[in-house]
């Protein structure tokens, strides 16, 4: 093992968030506790590059979560993680984006800390802030969005329960995960709720990836256009004034492939 690489203790947990997709972006203190790993637990979102960075020998085990089909409920998965690490592996739990943004990390901590499993966390490039990079489409930029808002879109009851009144306040960005299949609810109610129809939307699909798909539109149009072009998840919905930079911004989906 190379002496600028430390070797990581077994019997732990690294949590890491392994980002949008792109390998690239992945922490360098990600990357060297993923080539160090004995087991692997990963998510559907995990990017190629970043799987090809895995020890050969390591036991990789899929626990991904996709619209109606869940691998393994999430009390398995935390039940895994402790009994991998009671044999005396050094586990790496791997998960898309960041592990503490709309990732469970919470609660696969919280299950750990009362079996006495030590554990680290390494936070990774949440989809907000690749998407955003990669679309040209700042979070913030000044006299246009002063806050940005991160909501979940995926509601287990079909209900669609958010602070709709919170969100649809003015001067502020809105990105919304896992919220293409509610998309017209998320619409509607923002409008219901005083945003303008004309609000400037967007849908990221495969964001920092080379299939990065951008449709911009408005809180009016943009269910239909994204539902023309049959964009489906994982995508992220970005919401407000900012989405106007894009055609100036744009750097990323006009590069030479």
């Amino acid at each position: 093992m190379d002496a600028l690489q430390p070797p990581i203790p077994a019997g732990k947990v690294y949590l890491i968030g392994a980002g949008p997709g792109e390998a690239d972006l992945l922490t360098v203190r990600a990357a060297r506790m993923i080539g160090q790993a004995d087991a692997v637990v990963y998510d559907h979102l995990v990017g190629d590059g970043v799987m090809a960075l895995i020890p050969a020998d390591a036991e990789k085990i899929y626990v991904g979560k996709e619209a109606g089909n869940h691998t393994l409920p999430q009390e398995s998965i935390n039940t895994l993680l402790v009994r991998l690490a009671q044999a005396g592996k050094r586990v790496v739990r791997l998960k898309g984006g960041d592990p503490f943004i709309f990732g469970r990390g919470g609660e696969e901590i919280l299950e750990l800390i009362g079996s006495g499993i030590p554990f680290e966390v390494v936070p990774g490039v949440t989809a907000a802030s690749g998407a955003a990079a990669f679309s040209g489409i700042p979070l913030t930029h000044r006299e246009v969005a002063r806050t940005c808002v991160f909501a979940t879109g995926h509601f287990h009851d079909g209900s669609c329960d958010l602070d709709w009144p919170a969100l649809a306040r003015p001067n502020q960005t809105v990105v919304i995960y896992m919220g293409i299949g509610a998309l017209p609810v998320i619409s509607a109610q923002l409008v219901a709720h005083g945003l303008a129809a004309s609000t400037p939307a967007a849908a990221v699909r495969h964001a920092t990836l080379p299939t990065q798909r951008t449709i911009v539109g408005t809180l009016e149009d943009l269910p239909g256009k994204v539902a023309q072009a049959g964009l489906k998840p994982p995508a992220l919905l970005i919401i407000g004034e900012v989405v106007n930079l894009r055609e100036q911004l744009n750097w990323f989906e006009d590069l030479p492939r």
